[in-house]
This record gives structure tokens, sequence and C-alpha cells, in this order.
């Protein structure tokens, strides 16, 4: 265990004598900047107490441990710029931030206000569950004079393409309420396995999300489930699989995968919904195609106001290479 002290907003580390590998816990008095102002102050507790549990965070909020301009509030008050907060001494284990690598990735667009990336499949959006940093920590590392950066959204680890990034607070705000108000538009391309007929085909099923004996995070369809809505373009087929591109009509966790499992269409290379016999298949090459090692699913397009200039953005991430190189393997070869 490590005792951080948090300095700015940010964790700031100093070593005791006696225990060069120990942190030396104070209080710290932060002075609430234009970007952090307007959010609630457990909420700003827990982003940048990173790793400390909520219940440790809500505990400290009632004992009146943390203070605004010396003086107690609840969970509920909201920053006001040059609020200066008292934050007390926290115990936490050691944050997936310090030991994540510096990284950057494909840069698809970045401004003052925006960083939007084209994130590889298998690398995780940020730590948790026993990933140990993803995304969000390495370009914070990478970045470490950023202010402020922020997942606008999640991608699953095993999704590519667009993934949005917030880097003022306002920014974030605007996007999570355009994604609220249903503005944003959502596409995504997908390999299923089956024989797909419908130029166009709306699903509304309705997603329960639960926990396996295992303590895995799963969905399945159920009739007092969250109302879910996914539009599938056929694009293509391939034989036995087509390519379809899914578009967003709500945001549930892992809504396309559940979708079209449910439908009868596993997307393929998908380890938890898919056909399994078929993964195992796909991950060795025959005669008839090549091999696929992951996932077909990948973000390819989003359509969105900027929060600042007010203007319509579309931003596109071209198939991954490995997916262009399996569909390629799945077209009839001419007999000389």
């Amino acid at each position: 265990m490590k005792d951080l002290a948090i300095n700015n907003g940010k964790p700031a580390q100093k070593n005791a004598p006696s225990q060069p590998s120990q942190v030396q816990a104070q209080v710290q008095l932060v002075t609430i900047s234009e970007e952090e102002a307007g959010q609630r102050i457990d909420n700003y507790l827990l982003r940048i107490c990173k790793g400390v549990p909520k219940s440790h965070i809500y505990r400290v909020l009632r004992s009146g441990e943390v203070r605004v301009n010396k003086g107690r509030i609840d969970q509920l008050y909201r920053l006001v710029e040059g609020d200066i907060v008292r934050i007390p001494p926290i115990r936490i284990a050691e944050s997936a931030n310090q030991n994540a690598p510096a990284a950057e990735f494909a840069i698809l667009f970045e401004d003052a206000h925006l960083l939007i990336i084209d994130k590889p499949a298998g690398t995780a959006v940020h730590g948790g569950s026993g990933v140990s940093f993803g995304v969000i920590e390495q370009l914070r590392a990478s970045r470490p004079d950023a202010k402020f950066l922020e997942l606008v959204h999640r991608l699953d680890r095993e999704t590519s393409g667009v993934l949005l990034l917030a880097k003022k607070r306002s920014a974030l705000t605007n996007l999570h309420e355009q994604m609220r108000d249903g503005i944003t538009d959502k596409r995504y391309l997908t390999l299923v396995h089956g024989d797909w007929k419908n130029a166009r085909q709306h699903v509304k099923l309705p997603l329960h999300k639960y926990t396996t004996a295992e303590g895995e995070r799963r969905v399945r369809v159920q009739a007092d489930g969250m109302a879910s809505h996914t539009v599938f373009t056929l694009q293509k087929n391939y034989g036995e699989f087509a390519l379809l591109e899914a578009e967003l009509k709500t945001g549930r966790t892992h809504q396309i995968r559940v979708h079209l499992s449910a439908s009868g269409f596993p997307i393929a290379g998908d380890d938890k919904y898919g056909d399994f016999a078929l993964n195992r298949a796909l991950l060795k090459a025959d005669k008839n195609r090549g091999a696929l090692k992951r996932m077909f699913l990948h973000a390819h397009q989003i359509t969105f106001t900027h929060p600042e200039t007010g203007k319509s953005m579309t931003l596109n991430a071209a198939l991954p290479a490995d997916c262009e190189k399996f569909l390629v393997s799945l077209l009839p070869t001419s007999k000389s």
C-alpha cells in the first residue's frame, strides 16, 4: 500500500527518508480551475483519487475531512472556479497510472478540446478487471503536462477503431450531453457468420447486464432489460459470412455483439457471445480462407458536433489490415 497526496488534481509523491519506497501522505489544498468547475465534489474526488474505493471517498466526505473554502460540504456540492479544496491524506493501493508505459496511438484528429484516436484491437481503454493499464493511462503517461484528459466513451478491449477523448471538462460535458440526446452517430463494421438477407434491418431487443459465477460481466436479452436499438445495413456477402455496418441508436454494453448473437448471426471471433467452435477454426487458415485471430468488430465512423465551434464533424478509421486481409481471403479466386 502507498499513501498518495493530491497536488493540483494529480497524485504527488514525497519519499520519507527512512522508507524510500513509501510515500508520505499530507493534507493538500487544491485550487479549482475553470476546467474543473461545475462538477460535483464526489465525482471530482473519484477522478483524481484513482483506485480509491467509492465507499472511502464518501466516508471522508461525510466525516467533514474534505472541506471547500474552509467549510464543510456534502457530496452534492458543485465546485466553482477558485474554490480551495482541502483533501485529507488518503491511503490507497498504488495507482495503475504510475506503472503505465507512455504510449501514443494513431491520431485521427486533435485540437485544444479533443483528441480522437484509432484504438487497436486487444488494448483496453482503461485499467481494471485484471488489466493493469489501458489507453487512458498510457496517454496520460506520455502527456504528463496535460491538465485534463478523459475518455468520452468506451470501446471493448477487442474492438478497434474511433475513440474520443476530451482535453477540457467543458468538451467532456458537452459530448456526454450530445450522446444522451442522441446527437452523435456511431457506426461499426462487423463480420457475422450466417446467411444475412436483409439490406437494412432494425433489431430492438432489451438488454440486461449481469455477472457470471466467475465474476465476468455479461449481457443477455431479457424482457425487463434496458431498451436497445441497433440498425444493421448489409455491406457485402462473403459466402457463409456477411459484412455489416451497425448503427447504434442506443449505447448499451455489448449491444452489437448481443443483438447479433441473439438474432442467430454471431460475430466472427467473438469470444463471449460468438460461435466458439467456429472461432477455433478461424484461428487457422484453410484452403477456403485466411486466419482470423481477433473479434471482427471495428468502430469505423463517428459524427458529432464540435463542442467549441458547433460545426458537425465526421471522423473515420479505416478497417485494420488484419480484417481487410481476412475479407480478401474470403473472395472467390478465378480458376485458370
